[in-house]
């Protein structure tokens, strides 16, 4: 029997009956500051994730043993940030009302927000652990409150002081700062107190949503992306604090800010796939 050619990312070919992780992209970059390109992040990681293995040997585990479905991209509206985030945001709920977990692709990191908001009505209680080159705290990018300038600033309107967990960050205004030293739990610069906040967290048991900017590498490792900067983590780095997040309560995830033409390489490309390998590993209990 001749099947239709729909092209998943590597491994990730369950149904979505049997799956326990789904994927879903957003290819939407309709608010990049700097550099476009994102929007093709998703696509770009599904076509070279067959030049990886499904064996991780970081893990000793191998996605062939787990069950995920790609749902593939989105067709979004690229005039409209709020149609856009509506749209993410029904699919998230599609899957959580499944009981299963969400896996966003993206996209520039405002998507996030519509995954967040879908999960936070499932539990109140949510928690944000967030790993960035930049604070997204503005109030306003140019006037633009829906920015990907501004989305853990949204995203703190909807849970609060405390429970925004940012870690790599080394870049924002003056006043991004000054806010996160009051209002979220911040680590910049590096993943020193991940260990410690994962398990407080993990003790309390809170339901933890997971957002990776993948600029927190740094650009030598992965210039692929809208808006590098220098003094990132390193890939390692970067994989055993994945490993160190997934001992939480993890309930819903993305990966976002790949934008593959940027570099022509192709190494940040491979590069994601492997994070994105990682994470789906890391997470299936």
């Amino acid at each position: 029997m001749i099947l239709p050619n729909i092209e998943t990312f590597i491994g990730c070919e369950s149904s979505f009956e049997e799956a326990s992780i789904v994927l879903y992209g957003a290819p939407f970059d309709s608010t990049t500051s700097f550099r476009p390109g994102a929007r093709f992040g998703p696509a770009a990681m599904r076509h070279e994730s067959f030049g990886l293995e499904t064996y991780s040997p970081y893990q000793d585990r191998d996605l062939m043993d787990i069950s995920v479905f790609d749902s593939g991209d989105l067709e979004l509206c690229f005039g409209s940030s709020e149609m856009a985030l509506s749209d993410i945001q029904k699919r998230a709920e599609e899957i959580l009302e499944a009981d299963k977990f969400p896996l966003l692709l993206g996209g520039e990191h405002l998507v996030t927000l519509a995954a967040v908001r879908a999960v936070a009505a499932k539990y109140p209680d949510l928690h944000i652990i967030h790993f960035d080159a930049h604070a997204d705290l503005r109030d306003d990018y140019l006037g633009a409150r829906l920015s990907h300038a501004c989305v853990l600033r949204r995203c703190h309107e909807l849970l609060g002081d405390g429970r925004i967990h940012q870690f790599c960050i080394r870049s924002g205004e003056r006043e991004e700062f000054r806010f996160a030293a009051q209002h979220t739990d911040f680590h910049p610069l590096s993943f020193d107190g991940l260990e410690e906040t994962v398990r407080e967290l993990k003790e309390k048991n809170v339901p933890i949503y997971f957002t990776i900017d993948l600029d927190c590498l740094d650009p030598a490792v992965f210039p692929g992306t809208g808006t590098p900067e220098a003094g990132g983590v390193t890939f390692l780095e970067l994989l055993e604090a994945i490993r160190t997040v997934a001992q939480a309560n993890v309930v819903g995830a993305d990966v976002n800010e790949l934008a593959p033409m940027l570099d022509a390489s192709g190494v940040s490309t491979a590069t994601a796939c492997k994070v994105l390998r990682e994470l789906l590993l890391a997470i299936a209990k």
